[in-house]
C-alpha cells in the first residue's frame, strides 16, 4: 500500500492528536475546545489563513499551492462533534465526560485532515488552494448547512468538495464509494391521536388511541411494502408510542413518533404523502383525529459522478488493485455532507476501518492503523486535484 512516508512517521503524533479528542469529546455545536485546537495546531502548520467561527464553531484554514493560489480550489472536510453516549470501551483514553463520547469517529476524520493539512503546508506540491473544512455539528444540527449559510462556498470560492467516513467491517486499507445516493434523506414524524377516553371497563364508551395507534403502525408499513416500487428503497420505522398511564383508563390521546428514510426526493416526497393519507383515513375510520408534524431531515448524499470516479482513482492508489468497491451498496444511515454537495460537486468516500464495534455503539473506537491511509487519501487527492488544474 503506497502510503506517504512523511504520514506514516506522522502517524503517532497524529494518534496523540486524535486520542486527546478522544478524551475530550463535545457534541453539536459545542465543539469549543475541540474546534479551537484545530485552530492552534493548523496556525502552527503555517497554513495561509485560519478562521474560526464559522457555523458557530467550525473552522476553516487555507493552503495556498506552489503558484501563490491561483486557480481551482477545493474543499476537503471532517466532522468534529462526538455523541450523547456513555463510553463503555475501557480504554486509558476513553472519554473523561460523562455520556458523551466519540462513538463515530470523528476524533479520526479531524485528526486525518490535520495530518493532510500539516503535509501539505509543507510541501505545497501543487497548484492551486486547498481549503480545509472542519465541521461542527454533523449528528443532527446541520452543521454543514450552517457553515454553508456562512458564506462557506463562496468566501472561499470552493470549487469540488469531498468527505470521507470511516467504515467498520471493512479491512483497513480499504475503500467503498459509489456514484449517485450513497446515504439517505432523514426525515421525523410526530403523529398525536386524539380519541375519548374512558374506563377500561367501558371500552363502547370511547375513541381508543392505543387501538388506532396500533393499527397505524402496521398501516404505515404499507408505505415500503406496497406503495412504493420494490426496486427503490425506504425505511418507515415508528419508533416511539407514547399513551396512557393505567391499567384501568383508556387514554384521550396517544403520540407515535419515526423516520422515514429515501434515496430519491421522488420516494421522499411520495412516502410523506402516503404518510399523511394514511394517517388521516385510519384516524378518520375510528372517529379520531390526528394531529401530523413533520420535519425533514438531512437531504439524500448524492455522489457526482465524475468526482466519484476521481476520488475512487485515488483510493484505488492508495490500497492498490481490487481494494475499493466502486458500487458499495448505499446506506440508509443520513450525513450532513449532503448539503455540501447540492451546493458543490464532490463525493463522499468510505474507508475501512477493520473489526471494530459498529458506529454509534459504546463499545466502538476508531482504528489508529487507519490513520496514515485516510492522511495519504487526502493529500494525494488534493495534490492530483490541482494537478488537473495546472
Amino acid at each position: 500500500m503506497p502510503i506517504v512516508n512523511r504520514l506514516a512517521d506522522l502517524t503517532d503524533e497524529i494518534a496523540a492528536w486524535r486520542r486527546d479528542f478522544h478524551e475530550n469529546p463535545e457534541v453539536l455545536y459545542e465543539t469549543v475546545r475541540t474546534g479551537a485546537r484545530v485552530a492552534e495546531l493548523l496556525t502552527s502548520f503555517g497554513l495561509d489563513e485560519v478562521t474560526t467561527g464559522i457555523g458557530k464553531t467550525g473552522v476553516v484554514g487555507v493552503i495556498k499551492g506552489r503558484n501563490g493560489g491561483s486557480g481551482k480550489v477545493i474543499g476537503l472536510r471532517a466532522d468534529m462533534d462526538a455523541l450523547p453516549i456513555e463510553e463503555a470501551t475501557g480504554l486509558p483514553y476513553a472519554s473523561k465526560v460523562p455520556g458523551k463520547m466519540h462513538a463515530c469517529g470523528h476524533d479520526g476524520h479531524t485528526s486525518m485532515l490535520l495530518g493532510a493539512a500539516k503535509y501539505l503546508a509543507e510541501t505545497r506540491n501543487f497548484d492551486g488552494t486547498v481549503v480545509v473544512i472542519f465541521q461542527p455539528a454533523e449528528e443532527g444540527g446541520a452543521g454543514a448547512k450552517a457553515m454553508i449559510d456562512d458564506g462557506l462556498m463562496t468566501r472561499w470560492a470552493i470549487d469540488e468538495v469531498y468527505g470521507m467516513h470511516n467504515m467498520p467491517g471493512l479491512p483497513v486499507g480499504e475503500f467503498a464509494i459509489r456514484t449517485g445516493p450513497i446515504m439517505a434523506a432523514t426525515d421525523e414524524f410526530k403523529i398525536e391521536i386524539s380519541g375519548r377516553g374512558g374506563h377500561a371497563a367501558k371500552p363502547q364508551e370511547t375513541i381508543d388511541p392505543i387501538v388506532i395507534g396500533s393499527q397505524l403502525v402496521s398501516a404505515l408499513q404499507t408505505i415500503a411494502s406496497r406503495t412504493v416500487d420494490p426496486l427503490q428503497s425506504v425505511v418507515v420505522s415508528v419508533t416511539v408510542f407514547e399513551a396512557g398511564s393505567a391499567f384501568n383508563v383508556i387514554p384521550e390521546t396517544a403520540t407515535l413518533r419515526g423516520t422515514i428514510r429515501s434515496l430519491t426526493p421522488e420516494t421522499r416526497a411520495l412516502a410523506e404523502e402516503r404518510l399523511r393519507l394514511i394517517t388521516g383515513s385510519v384516524c378518520a375510520a375510528f372517529g379520531a383525529t390526528a394531529e401530523i408534524q413533520f420535519r425533514r431531515g438531512y437531504p439524500v448524499t448524492f455522489n457526482h459522478e465524475a468526482e466519484t470516479e476521481f476520488a475512487a482513482s485515488i483510493a484505488d492508489e492508495i490500497a492498490g488493485p481490487g481494494r475499493v468497491n466502486r458500487k458499495v451498496e448505499p446506506m440508509m444511515g443520513g450525513e450532513d455532507f449532503s448539503y455540501m454537495l447540492l451546493e458543490r460537486p464532490g463525493a463522499y468516500i468510505f474507508a475501512g476501518n477493520g473489526d471494530s464495534a459498529g458506529l454509534h455503539h459504546p463499545r466502538y473506537d476508531f482504528n489508529d492503523t487507519l490513520i496514515p491511509v485516510g492522511s495519504s487519501f487526502w493529500v494525494r487527492l488534493a495534490e492530483r486535484a490541482l494537478e488537473r488544474a495546472s
